[in-house]
């Protein structure tokens, strides 16, 4: 019997290189996926069987979010408002392999077109979910038009995209995988290379338990249960709304009393709990020197008044993911939170007439209010939920990818490879350290892509 499932398995690799070769795959990548596959298996990879931290697996085995916000109301159940404010309707009822199945996708560079990207390339973990440059470097070297915004909280969002394209996770999940400019892939390279994997196989008979080849559909589910797990929510902002005043400091009180007021007007856009209302605002935001002017929203909507439109931003670990808005003009909150004051359409370029959103005016703020509100955007940072990256990949390849995994070692050699203390301030150390390390090593070229 062991032997005939050998021979059924050599079989398949066989088809699966077969299919590789007709998609274009390149024989090194192909070979190289299912020689490390086959390495990897002693690796024992098997899917967790149990939710994330703050979900709850119920009777059919699906995980379902718990959170304090559960216990309040809100407005036509929006999940907009005050601070004891209930969330708007969110997606989660995956089951646990499937969010695990996911979570090694995301970091596996095998999903783009050379092996040499993957989806945590522009998303880490220690830099927000996203990478601490103004604008992404996509498989060509070359940057990309916008930056990549957070994943915190997606699960609670209904478009995706800083234009807001996308009307899913599920799309917004296999978009960047083959942009050419992104991480270059086509669905029939991609499904070669995972067919071609024992591993993979292995896990998406776990995940979905089927026995027939692996579909473009179940990698979308998969990537889109993985980010739906990554929920921030427990920051000290929300002990705070939740009645720990003590949760805050004096200043940072007094900074999130500016934010609500009817002068900053800055919760009206970015409302709470979730500090975004997920829709796209004409604000008249700059591009950086020499970039033409993005049109945003205006493309996929093809409506002219939503010219220069971008999505709001969570403000979700905002501080973890400098520099801001959409081209990342601005290298910090204090400069992000200046530009508000400085006049309603003060940066629109020459020739431009865009319809900038009503609650943009002229609140005058002085530089003693625009630190306190700097200072209460720091208070809603939490990371306490984020997953932990795989140390081995099915694919046998880097996680996240080779430059990072280069960083990480670098930084690992810089301290004796000795374990850092897991506190905010070593955190800070570690991303900084990073990302020095990588942009040493970052070409300034420019490109036409959108993330």
């Amino acid at each position: 019997m062991k032997f005939m499932i050998a021979v059924k398995s050599k079989f398949q690799d066989l088809i699966s290189l077969g299919v590789a070769l007709v998609a274009g795959l390149s024989l090194a990548l192909i070979f190289a996926s299912m020689s490390n596959a086959q390495a990897n298996e002693s690796a024992n990879f098997e899917l967790k069987q149990h939710c994330p931290p703050s979900f709850e697996k119920n009777v059919k085995g699906h995980c379902i979010l718990r959170t304090m916000y559960e216990f309040y109301n809100s407005v036509q159940n929006r999940g907009v408002g005050g601070t004891q404010t209930s969330l708007p309707e969110h997606r989660d009822g995956f089951t646990p392999a499937q969010i695990d199945l996911g979570r090694y996708l995301f970091f596996d560079p095998l999903l783009s077109k050379d092996g040499s990207l993957s989806c945590a390339s522009c998303h880490q973990p220690d830099k927000g979910f996203s990478d601490d440059l103004d604008r992404s470097v996509g498989i060509t070297g070359e940057k990309v038009a916008r930056s990549a915004p957070t994943l915190w909280n997606v699960a609670f969002l209904d478009k995706f995209f800083w234009d807001g394209r996308a009307k899913s996770l599920e799309e917004q999940a296999l978009g960047p995988l083959f942009d050419p400019k992104e991480m270059g892939n086509n669905p029939q390279q991609l499904l070669a290379a995972l067919r071609a994997n024992t591993v993979y196989r292995k896990l998406f008979q776990q995940a979905f338990g089927n026995t027939g080849p692996i579909e473009l559909e179940q990698v979308a589910l998969a990537l889109t249960a993985f980010q739906t797990s990554l929920i921030s929510l427990n920051s000290r902002y929300d002990q705070y709304a939740h009645g720990f005043h003590d949760a805050l400091t004096e200043n940072e009180v007094k900074g999130l009393n500016i934010f609500r007021s009817f002068v900053a007007r800055c919760a009206e856009c970015h409302q709470p709990p979730l500090f975004t209302n997920n829709q796209i605002a004409v604000i008249g935001t700059p591009e950086p020197e020499g970039m033409a002017f993005d049109p945003g929203a205006e493309v996929p909507f093809h409506d002219k008044r939503m010219r220069g439109g971008f999505k709001v931003p969570t403000l979700r670990n905002i501080a973890k993911t400098a520099p801001y808005m959409h081209s990342g003009g601005m290298k910090d909150l204090k400069q992000a939170a200046e530009f508000y004051t400085k006049g309603r359409g003060h940066a629109v370029p020459e020739g431009e007439e865009l319809l900038i959103h009503w609650h943009i005016w002229e609140p005058n703020l002085s530089d003693e209010e625009l630190d306190r509100i700097v200072d209460f955007l720091h208070a809603l940072t939490d990371e306490s939920l984020t997953p932990q990256i795989p140390e081995v990949l099915p694919s046998g390849l880097p996680p996240v990818d080779a430059k990072y995994a280069a960083s990480l070692q670098q930084l690992k050699n810089s301290t004796g490879n000795k374990p850092m203390p897991s506190n905010d301030h070593n955190n800070n150390q570690n991303a900084s350290s990073i990302k020095n390390l990588q942009q040493e090593n970052l070409e300034e070229v420019s490109g036409d892509t959108y993330e």
